[in-house]
């Protein structure tokens, strides 16, 4: 069994905690290694009210606790953004939450998008 480098793609939002956890219970062995991603739209407000600051602050706390790294990035292209992390941390596993409304891969626009691109990682919607 190879070693794995796992991506949990969050918002700012603490119910993102369960996309952390899992990704934290995808872990195998010691070599593993968990990342913590946020992507901000450049265009979009970036913690425009204070609770967005408090959920983030509360991810980074989770991150922590699981021995991952939260990295939060601007960028005007959020896709392009985490496929270049993936590919710079050599992501084998991204877990993503379902979309709002629910959806599964085959109609998750981003995770479609970024598994075209990124073709030999597994995908884990929750």
């Amino acid at each position: 069994m190879s070693d794995k480098n796992i991506m949990v793609c969050v918002t700012q939002q603490k119910t993102c905690e369960r996309l952390i956890l899992n990704g934290y219970n995808a872990i195998e062995n010691e070599n593993d290694k968990l990342f913590v991603i946020h992507v901000v739209n450049e265009n979009d407000y970036f913690l425009y009210n204070s609770n967005d600051g408090e959920a983030l602050e509360y991810l980074f706390d989770v991150s922590k606790k699981v021995g991952a790294d939260l990295t939060v990035t601007r960028s005007k292209d959020v896709i392009k953004a985490i496929e270049e992390f993936a590919r710079e941390k050599n992501i084998t596993n991204i877990i993503m939450g379902a979309s709002p409304d629910g959806q599964e891969l085959e109609n998750h626009n981003i995770a479609l998008k970024i598994k075209k691109a990124l073709p030999n990682v597994d995908f884990t919607i929750i």
